[in-house]
């Protein structure tokens, strides 16, 4: 029986390893305050974010306990998309009671993604009660901190860098939970939005670059806290604001009364690094992150893309429109981009068509490979299927948000191919991705980036995918599409020129980069 489950959790890892595509999202995390069905709302919160991580899902809930006076955390998590993690209802009604309540949607950056004990919520029971802890992001000194605290006799029960924040906390000799929180997070570097949950409190805590994505909304009396909007949206709750970069915002019953959120900012950057791979690809198009809609951003990104790597024109120059350039999107991520880049291209030429060439299934399971059978190739046509009498005949430009090894891109552009499209002219939202991200993304090494192998050559890069034009966004150009809400308003664009703007400073079998001052 063991060996059976096994062997269906490495299959369910390979299939998500294939499914979210060849970059993977960091995790989604949720934290709703007074609400008596706190965690059926993080149930759907979670739902809502369910494209940040899709290996693991859990839920924490706060229950006090009337006949013993004291508070009860019940926890519930497991391997799977949420739908499966709690596809009994019961879980949510019954096991998991109390008014407040932490998610999180893990895809592993840091730590052993088979591992149980891996999967987030944290909860710990320590001196001052009960705390559980969400992560997202990545921390930079991981190494330096576990050695420390390994040193002065900490035991481990997981791989992951958000356990040293627990560690950290319950090591503190601060008075208050605020104080111990503050002398944790003095301590880490890196990226992390963090949602706390205490017997009496929900605490947010951002990091001071403000890196990952992180809102505060309100249903009615409860305070909600998420990765993204949508997890409010989902709810019916209102966007407060976003959670300030260095901030940390408590709430509890006293907050219940005055309305008036408790908020410490606790360090400061003289510029914020915003991900700007949240806006090119991570985030739903649906939400609104770093101030601003994603949707929006998009469709800049993909107009000046289009100013930068027009489509080709068509051979005739008559008004017949089947003989006009056709540009499609790559379902879903690039679908409001290639919008921008289309109402873009048709304002100088109208020998331009929008149209769906590629159709993506919602309902994948699992493949059951033949002898024989390619079981890549088998993968994407399991994924995508081509409408042939869109394609055949034509000029097509495809737009995409981005290359990492490009294998996945090259066999769609075979199975394009095989409608016998003319040509086949590939853009892309960003620029070549050169380096792996830190920061809670994960990407491949530098060696298996498809820029790298070709040392930049976009002829080269042109010639392995089978395409027969390939244009870039260039990084200028995506800078100027990503909105400057504020005078500190910057962005992380690491992957792109190798310009770390934290210091990494023990990522284990990664070397050193070259960081910003």
């Amino acid at each position: 029986m063991k060996r059976d489950k096994e062997r269906l959790l490495r299959r369910q890892k390979h299939f998500v390893d294939f499914y979210t595509k060849s970059i993977h999202s960091n995790c989604g995390v949720f934290g709703i305050y007074n609400h008596p069905e706190s965690a059926i709302l993080t149930y759907y919160g979670l739902h809502a974010l369910q494209h940040r991580g899709q290996e693991a899902a859990g839920i924490v809930a706060c229950e006090y306990l009337e006949d013993k006076k004291r508070h009860h955390f019940n926890v519930h998590k497991g391997s799977g998309l949420v739908l499966d993690v709690f596809s009994d209802e019961l879980i949510l009604t019954e096991d998991l009671k109390g008014n407040s309540a932490i998610g999180h949607n893990r895809y592993s950056t840091t730590g052993a993604s088979g591992r149980r004990n891996n999967i987030q919520p944290f909860k710990v029971n320590f001196k001052d009660g009960n705390l559980a802890l969400s992560h997202n992001g990545n921390l930079t000194n991981t190494s330096y901190l576990r050695n420390k605290l390994q040193e002065e006799g900490t035991i481990f029960q997981t791989t992951t860098d958000s356990e040293i924040i627990l560690h950290l906390i319950a090591k503190s000799k601060e008075k208050t939970i605020e104080d111990k929180l503050l002398d944790a997070f003095s301590q880490v570097e890196g990226a992390y939005s963090v949602c706390i949950l205490t017997d009496d409190k929900l605490i947010a805590v951002r990091d001071p670059y403000g890196v990952r994505p992180f809102v505060m909304g309100k249903l009615e009396d409860s305070y909600i806290f998420a990765s993204e909007t949508t997890a409010l949206d989902i709810l019916n709750a209102d966007y407060i604001r976003d959670v300030e970069p260095g901030e940390m915002i408590v709430i509890d019953k006293e907050v219940l009364k005055t309305q008036k959120p408790k908020s410490i900012i606790f360090k400061t950057a003289e510029k914020y690094k915003h991900c700007i791979f949240e806006y090119i690809y991570f985030s739903r198009p649906d939400s609104q992150i770093f101030e601003e809609k994603v949707d929006k951003v998009r469709r800049n990104i993909g107009r000046n893309l289009s100013i930068e790597q027009p489509p080709p024109d068509k051979d005739d120059p008559g008004d017949d429109d089947e003989k006009k350039v056709i540009i499609i999107n790559v379902p879903d991520s690039s679908n409001t981009a290639t919008l921008g880049y289309f109402n873009e291209a048709i304002k100088t030429n109208r020998n331009f068509k929008h149209e769906i060439g590629l159709i993506r299934s919602h309902y994948v399971g699992r493949t059951f490979i033949q002898p024989g059978q390619d079981n890549r190739k088998l993968k994407i046509k399991v994924k995508f299927n081509i409408v042939k009498g869109v394609l055949a005949n034509r000029k097509v430009v495809i737009v995409d948000d981005s290359i990492v090894r490009g294998n996945t891109l090259k066999m769609l552009v075979d199975l394009i191919k095989k409608a016998g499209p003319k040509e086949i002219h590939l853009r892309i939202t960003s620029p070549p991705i050169v380096s792996p991200c830190y920061y809670g993304m994960d990407f491949p090494s530098k060696e298996e980036l498809i820029a790298n192998q070709h040392n930049g050559d976009i002829e080269e890069i042109r010639k392995e995918l089978g395409v027969d034009s390939l244009g870039y966004l260039s990084l200028e150009q995506l800078l100027d599409a990503v909105p400057k809400t504020s005078a500190k308003t910057d962005y992380c664009t690491a992957c792109f020129n190798c310009k770390y703007p934290i210091p990494v400073y023990d990522i284990e079998h990664k070397e050193k980069e070259n960081f910003e001052d």
